[in-house]
């Protein structure tokens, strides 16, 4: 009964934790566009001659920030659908303690 109530304690944690990490990568990920969507309009509204290298350095940088979110997402859901590392632990020294 002990061991039913930790797999359900970790699947619970592990869940919450996913939806933690899904959560802080959409509104990081969001307010990191802003940000920098705000900033690019307004260094090329004080020096318009630079707005092509600006918008390069600022697709970079998007692109990072874009890449930071999917690993982010990616991770998430490894733990919601994928096989769980953490459960597979529990349950590894469960069986040595019950053989």
């Amino acid at each position: 009964m002990e061991l039913i109530r930790l797999v359900t304690h970790m699947q619970i944690v592990t869940a919450i934790s996913a939806v933690v990490l899904i959560a802080v990568a959409a509104i990081g990920t969001t307010l990191g566009f802003a940000i920098l969507g705000s900033k690019f309009l307004e260094s090329t509204a004080r020096q318009p001659e630079i707005a092509q290298l600006l918008m390069i350095r600022m697709f970079l940088v998007a692109g990072l920030l874009d890449a930071f979110a999917a690993v982010a997402v990616a991770t998430g859901m490894l733990l919601i659908f994928g096989k769980n590392p953490f459960l597979g632990e529990i349950l590894r020294i469960a069986s040595q303690s019950i053989n």
